[in-house]
């Protein structure tokens, strides 16, 4: 609350503050939980301020209260996905430039909902390895871009994004083993994100939800990241019927799993996975919790 209230006052001038109750029905940890009290936060702060922010300006606020405030080397996206969602329409976001296209659920897509398995672990991403891996990344961007002859900045700016998949074939051998796999999972996330949005067009949803399971797959070798048990969370729901895909939400330091599910089985998924987790992990009995969702509009006051 104070770095929003911070990076708005650095903004405007905030002639009237405000006192609320936080509340909410899901779990505190790995569900963007950060990033969307932020943005209610400075929502809330702009309203009664008659403060008017564009919505790119709104997420770069908010994320600016992550990065300099909190401490957390985050992106916009999960900013971006709570101020330009829409119902029923996945958000296709290219961070680079903030160009985006919200693409409609096809009729032909069979039903789905979305399921939320929290681990029972909280977590604190300025305390995981959360910005050891943006600095891996910026590393092997870095180390690309100066064996290939690429022009580039600081590296604090430096971006894999600005590294042509080309370049990172050519010398990836010549990288540490540990930067090489980080590069792998952003190239071949970079893929699964275009197919993705190809795939929801067609409105092949068990398509769509294998992609997922790869991204979690990649995330846990390439990018090392996820917990004992998320991972176990993540085996789970792949050997489960009726769950067209799954992953970690967020970066997987503790926290809760995501998975497209058949409307129509939520209890057989529900039985299965919390009893196979629980004979897992006895200790977390009270502690994990399971949740259905569906996909909602943006922000609003």
């Amino acid at each position: 609350m104070r770095g929003a209230a911070k990076m708005l006052g650095e903004k405007y001038r905030l002639k009237i503050g405000l006192s609320g109750i936080i509340e909410g029905s899901l779990p505190i940890g790995g569900l963007s939980s950060s990033a969307s009290v932020i943005i209610c936060f400075l929502s809330a702060l702009c309203k009664v301020n008659d403060i008017h922010m564009e919505p790119m300006e709104l997420i770069l606020t908010a994320k600016a209260a992550e990065n300099q405030y909190v401490g957390v080397s985050c992106g916009k996206l999960d900013q971006s996905c709570e101020v330009l969602s829409k119902r029923n329409h996945l958000l296709y976001l290219d961070t680079k430039d903030d160009s985006y296209e919200l693409i409609p659920t096809s009729e032909a897509m069979k039903s789905y909902k979305i399921g939320i398995f929290f681990s029972g672990l909280e977590r604190s991403l300025k305390n995981s390895k959360y910005n050891l891996r943006q600095d891996e990344c910026k590393a092997a961007a870095y180390a690309l871009m100066g064996y290939a002859g690429l022009d580039y900045g600081t590296f604090a700016e430096a971006r894999l994004r600005d590294v042509p998949y080309e370049v990172f074939v050519a010398y990836k051998d010549r990288l540490p083993e540990l930067w090489c796999r980080r590069a792998e999972h952003f190239y071949s996330e970079f893929a699964r994100a275009e197919k993705g949005a190809e795939l929801w067009r067609k409105g092949d949803l068990e398509g769509y939800g294998q992609l997922v399971f790869e991204s979690r797959q990649s995330s846990i070798y390439s990018y090392e990241c996820g917990c004992d048990e998320l991972k176990k969370l993540y085996e789970i729901m792949r050997e489960t019927d009726s769950i067209y895909g799954g992953r970690f939400s967020g970066a997987g330091f503790k926290g809760c799993c995501m998975a497209l599910i058949d409307p129509d089985k939520v209890e057989d998924i529900e039985a299965k996975v919390t009893g196979e987790y629980l004979k897992a992990f006895p200790g977390l009995e009270g502690k994990y919790s399971f949740y259905v969702c569906e996909s909602a509009d943006e922000v609003k006051v």
